[in-house]
Parts: C-alpha cells; sequence; structure tokens
C-alpha cells in the first residue's frame, strides 16, 4: 500500500511547486499520509481557483477555507486539516510571513468518543463470519494499534517467543517504532490465521500478496459487523482502539505503560480515557488486563477462512 501510495502522490506532482512542497515534507519526516494529505489539499486549492496556488492571496485561501466550511459542509477539523496544509505550503515552502498571510485555524469541538461494552464487542465478534474481517476486527480489539498500523503488520513483526510475546510497531504515527504487548489470546487468533491464510510478508495482504490490503475493507467489515451486531452507537473501527485504551484502564492498566503501548508522545493524550473509564468493571477483567479477549462474554467458535 506504501508503494501505491507513493506513486500516487509522484502521479500528482506535475510542477516545480508540487515537487517543491513535496521535498519539503519528505525533508522534515512527515508521515506518508500526511504527505497525501497536505498535496492534495493543495491541488484542490489550485482546481478551485484554476490558477497556481503561489498566485493566490491569503484573502483567496481564507475564502476557500470558508467555502470548505458552508458550501461544503466540512467538518471543522477536516476543514483545519486543510489549513495546516496551507500554512506548511505558504509559510514553510513559500517563505511567507504569518502575519502578513494570514491562514487562521478554528477551535474544533472536542467529543468523547462513543466505547462499546464487552458484550457489544462479543455480539460485533459474533456476527462476523468470516475469518478475515474477523482476525483484523479481533487484533484490532486486542492490540489497539491504528489501522495504518494494523495494514502494515508483517509477519516478521510478531515475536511469539514466550519471554518476549510481542509486536513490533514499525514507523508508526510520528515515525516512531515501538512495542505492544501480546497476550495468548491474541497470539493465538494470529496462529489460527497463520495457518490458514498462509501470509507471507503482509500479515494481511492483498489478493497477489504483493502489498497490504486497502483500509477501506476493514472499514467496511467494521460497519458491517455493527449494523449486523446493532449497535446503534458512532464511530468507525477506530473505535476499538478506544475500547482497548478505555478497558484496559478500568482492568487496572497504569496510564504511562498504555500511553506506550498506544504511542501516543504526551501521557496527558491518553489521559482522556480516564474520563470514559467506568469503576464497576467485570471482577474477570481485573485478573489479568491484558487479556481482553478473555474477559468478554463467550463467543461462538472462529469460523472457516471461505
Amino acid at each position: 500500500m506504501r508503494a501505491c501510495a507513493r506513486a500516487s502522490i509522484e502521479e500528482m506532482v506535475m510542477t516545480p511547486l508540487r515537487q517543491r512542497m513535496l521535498d519539503a515534507l519528505i525533508l522534515r519526516g512527515m508521515a506518508l499520509r500526511t504527505q497525501e494529505s497536505y498535496i492534495d489539499a493543495v491541488a484542490r486549492l489550485a482546481r478551485h481557483y484554476k490558477r497556481s496556488p503561489d498566485t493566490l492571496s491569503a484573502e483567496e485561501v481564507q475564502g476557500y477555507l470558508l467555502y470548505l466550511l458552508r458550501d461544503r459542509q466540512r467538518s471543522r477539523s477536516t476543514v483545519n486539516q486543510y489549513g495546516c496544509a496551507f500554512r506548511f505550503l505558504y509559510g514553510t515552502v513559500l517563505g511567507f510571513d504569518g502575519e502578513a498571510f494570514h491562514i487562521p485555524l478554528g477551535i474544533a469541538p472536542q467529543r468523547l468518543p462513543e466505547i462499546l461494552s464487552r458484550e457489544e464487542i462479543a455480539r460485533l465478534f459474533a456476527v462476523t463470519t468470516r475469518l478475515a474481517p474477523r482476525t483484523f476486527l479481533m487484533l484490532a480489539y486486542a492490540t489497539g494499534l491504528r489501522l495504518s498500523e494494523l495494514l502494515h503488520l508483517r509477519v516478521a513483526d510478531i515475536d511469539s517467543h514466550a519471554d518476549r510475546m510481542c509486536i513490533r510497531v514499525v514507523q508508526g504515527k510520528g515515525g516512531k517504532d515501538r512495542y505492544v504487548p501480546l497476550e495468548q489470546d491474541a497470539l493465538g487468533l494470529l496462529r489460527a490465521w497463520w495457518h490458514s491464510a498462509h501470509p507471507r510478508t503482509w500479515l494481511f495482504a492483498s489478493p497477489d500478496g504483493s502489498r497490504p490490503i486497502s483500509d477501506t475493507s476493514p472499514q467496511k467489515w467494521y460497519q458491517a459487523a455493527r449494523a449486523d451486531a446493532g449497535i446503534t452507537k458512532r464511530g468507525g473501527i477506530h473505535t476499538l482502539r478506544h475500547c482497548y485504551a478505555t478497558h484496559l484502564l478500568e482492568a487496572g492498566a497504569d496510564l504511562y505503560s498504555l500511553s506506550q503501548w498506544l504511542g501516543h508522545r504526551h501521557v496527558s493524550t491518553t489521559a482522556r480515557y480516564l474520563h470514559l473509564a467506568r469503576p464497576d468493571v467485570p471482577d474477570g477483567a481485573r485478573r489479568d488486563p491484558l487479556k481482553l479477549l478473555a474477559a468478554l462474554p463467550p463467543i461462538p467458535p472462529t469460523p472457516s477462512i471461505h
């Protein structure tokens, strides 16, 4: 997938300005997804005005952000992402003064995620009848990895030695490697998947095995399972990461360790889950916090791969 994403960026870069912006993003170690989103935002700005972005005024750039908010009904957080891309272009790449060429960012509303109960998570897995979606969703909950991190998991990233038992996340968000503990129940899940699918490089690969699956498939798997399970709480597959963090805190995991496992830069980011944790968790969940799958209500046996 990363190779394909790189190709898509290079196809977009048809002007010297875009090349300069891409070079600046790469030089500063920006993640590939950030490179893509920034380049795409600037390309959309240019198409909107049918002019090169370096000929636009600050008022025109602000007008485009207003257009996204008012006419296109984009969320405040989405518009802020565009604003960050434009600040990078005009401030970092073109060297315009931030005061003279002002690009405002609004305060995005801070909403707490809706957390699934353990019973809802068990129902979610129970209605997922195909092995690939079921394994992916269960692993998302059992490890708390981001979607992009799950997609780029390699067979070699799984350490099953008894004195290690962890997943190595290579170049996660912020360009950082980290290790995430792997419990026996999650390892058993991975072993069942390996024996059925025989992945070679990527744990969840495209049909020809040359690259990871696209990010659209897991989102569709989650939404389909959510609908089939009768779950009305909002959110996509990232909900399972929120559930991982909240349920670990409820079971007694310490905040600092959880912050490291989630790959957060600041413990304060992890601390928001304290507002979601409930003290009255099942006794079984407290016996071994990391055994999230084992603490779920019983679910049907794993189906076949077909």
